[in-house]
């Protein structure tokens, strides 16, 4: 409930300091005293957007505070969403500085508009006739139908399991088009993997398969190169070798001289020993050595193949080409296994129908169940209203697909008169008709769920005598159940209330202020007598004030 609202430097109110209470508040005031700039202080507070000609003092900033007592809200969750500091007690702040800029605060934490939209969404509702537009909204309707039929914790579970059937098929919206785009790239991508298989990349060492070509491409000269250099390593007397012998042979006579001659005649030796084991290897090289025709045909195809593969994908290891094979391995296997993938998402979406539409059967069951008594309930309210003959008539039917709040379609039709045929609310039902019957609406639903503190603007216009009366009584019980505030202008709704404020204007220091006051008891009796007789009270618009306050 609102408990406090503070007003400073705007539009015609210097400062303005009031304390609310529970039950039923009535705020009276002669036309043109401030009422709708009452209710502009109290929109900025709920959300609605800041305009600096709307302060008063363009040199001093605007501020409009608001506590809310919301122990019984059930808002921590909202709170915890919005990441807000959660208190029992909850103050919003606006400001409107002298630049233009606007700021909002909840509970000292900086918010956006938009949070502080959906929060006040939940803590006061001003009914204007602006907002009784809201009737004749199909959503407006599927609340005031569920509030009765209880049907919150069904829609819960139905909107996520809506959300989780939404993504699925967006899900398997992107698998088919992934599937169609593959599908074009498929036999190309299986071409391409196929012909890198072929060769068996992970086998081949290219070092190695060069290394074999140029032996196999040049055998001959390799062949008569190693028999021209055993020639010149072990030819009889010209030999290296044998040169090297007798080499060996005149520094052994002397090796026995000293340590130096001894050491060459080593290094002589070693060298001897060397050279015959490289003949002895040139002889094995020379065995080894192959003309094969054939293997040097497969080694240059290889190689050719590895060349051409190579300019194909622009790369030049045959890690790279075990890399682009393994990319259009998983390509082919993506395209390949999509049908599965498919299938599954299309198991899970249609279990999820499965779900979604027994939810929604249970929805439409329980709307069906309470219809009639919220026709009987609208219709015994509005005959009070002065609307005896108004008649309903409520029909559901299946939206045979999913809706944001289940699978129905509704059709909520009004007649207003005896001989008229039923319609749509909008067609059938004027300004004046709307107001009581969202009268009648709002109180039913307060019997239903904890409706925020609601305010109405003037939704008596056009009535008076003894509908006015019926109309004050409705709100009388409603505030038994939530907290009411009636800006009105009508003496039999004043008496009702559990509190009275009145709205006027003041001159002060050449400027016209608007004031807010709570009237004590007498000031009641003659605030109300005011509004019976005009500013000459008579004795018996006095009398009849009293009357009504008691």
């Amino acid at each position: 409930m609102l408990t406090s609202l503070y007003i400073k430097n705007y539009a015609l109110i210097d400062e303005l300091n009031v304390q609310f209470n529970n039950g039923l508040s009535i705020i009276t005031g002669e036309t043109g005293a401030g009422k709708s700039i009452l209710l502009g202080g109290l929109s900025l507070v709920l959300g609605k957007r800041a305009d600096l000609s709307q302060v008063k003092d363009k040199d001093d900033k605007c501020i409009i505070e608001a506590s809310f007592d919301i122990a019984n809200y059930n808002l921590k969750t909202l709170f915890s969403k919005l990441d807000l500091d959660y208190d029992v007690q909850t103050i919003i702040r606006r400001e409107i500085l002298p630049s233009g800029k606007s700021r909002a605060f909840i509970n000292d934490t900086p918010t956006t508009l938009d949070s502080l939209s959906e929060l006040s969404s939940y803590l006061i509702d001003i009914h204007s006739q602006h907002q009784t537009q809201k009737l004749i909204d199909n959503d407006y309707q599927f609340k005031v139908i569920d509030a009765l039929a209880d049907n919150k914790e069904n829609l819960e579970t139905y909107s996520k399991k809506l959300a989780d059937y939404k993504r699925l098929q967006k899900s398997l919206q992107t698998l088919m088009d992934s599937k169609a785009e593959l599908i074009k790239e498929y036999d190309y991508n299986l071409f391409l993997m196929n012909e890198l298989n072929e060769i068996n990349l992970e086998s081949i060492n290219l070092e190695d398969l060069e290394t074999q070509y140029e032996q196999l491409n040049n055998v001959e000269i390799i062949g008569e190169k190693l028999a021209n250099t055993k020639g010149i390593l072990s030819l009889e007397d010209q030999g290296i070798i044998d040169q090297l012998n007798a080499v060996k042979q005149e520094l052994n006579k002397i090796s026995g001289f000293g340590k130096v001659y001894e050491a060459i005649a080593e290094r002589v030796t070693s060298v001897h020993i060397e050279l015959n084991d490289l003949l002895l290897e040139l002889d094995d090289l020379e065995d080894t050595l192959s003309n094969d025709p054939q293997e040097l045909e497969r080694v240059n195809s290889q190689l050719q193949i590895l060349n051409n593969l190579f300019q194909k994908h622009a790369v030049s290891q045959i890690e790279d080409l075990i890399s682009i094979k393994n990319e259009l391995e998983s390509k082919v296997s993506d395209t390949e296994g999509l049908d599965d993938a498919i299938k599954a998402r299309e198991d899970e979406i249609s279990n999820l129908q499965k779900e979604l539409n027994k939810i929604a059967e249970q929805i439409s069951k329980k709307r069906e169940s309470v219809l009639t008594i919220l026709i009987q309930k609208l219709e015994s309210l509005l005959a009070g209203l002065g609307m005896p003959n108004a008649k309903f008539k409520i029909e559901l039917t299946d939206a045979e697909r999913f809706l944001h709040n289940g699978k129905d379609n509704l059709q909520f039709l009004f007649m207003a008169n005896k001989g008229s045929s039923y319609n749509e609310l909008k067609k059938s039902a004027s300004g004046g008709e709307l107001s009581r019957i969202m009268l009648a609406i709002k109180s039913i639903l307060s019997e239903y769920i904890q409706l925020p503190s609601i305010m109405f603007d003037e939704i008596d216009t056009g009535v008076s005598g003894e509908i006015s009366n019926k109309m004050g009584d409705i709100m009388k019980q409603m505030s038994g159940r939530m907290q009411v505030f009636a800006i009105t202008h009508l003496p039999q709704i004043a008496a009702k209330g559990n509190s009275h404020f009145k709205v006027f204007k003041i001159d002060k220091d050449n400027t016209t202020e608007t004031q807010l006051k709570r009237l004590g008891e007498d000031e009641r009796v003659v605030e109300i007598a005011q509004m019976l007789s005009g500013m000459d009270i008579t004795e018996s618009a006095l009398a009849h004030a009293k009357q009504l306050l008691n």
